[in-house]
């Protein structure tokens, strides 16, 4: 099953499958699309890349996630648009 990052629960793991750009970035041209990505790239969220959420913060704040061997928070508006392969 694929889908948002921000679908999963706390300990609940998937695998990234695409990335998507914002619709509020589309205006902006391709320039954007690539600073996004890149900043993914940076963190290591990669499409192939396996990933386990430790933490879903509530009133929509940040996701903690566990990703090959480190943590990070992102905000729900970046996990919105990485979609992940999920075996429920």
């Amino acid at each position: 099953m694929e889908l948002p990052l921000t679908h999963l629960k706390d300990s609940e793991s998937g695998i990234i499958i695409s990335i998507n750009p914002s619709p509020r970035h589309r205006h902006h041209g391709h320039h954007n699309r690539g600073r996004f990505r890149k900043r993914l790239e940076d963190m290591g969220l990669t499409p192939g890349t396996k990933l386990t959420v430790v933490n879903s913060a509530p009133f929509h704040g940040p996701i903690e996630l566990h990703v090959r061997g480190s943590r990070l928070a992102i905000g729900r508006g970046m996990a919105e648009r990485i979609q992940v392969r999920v075996n429920r």
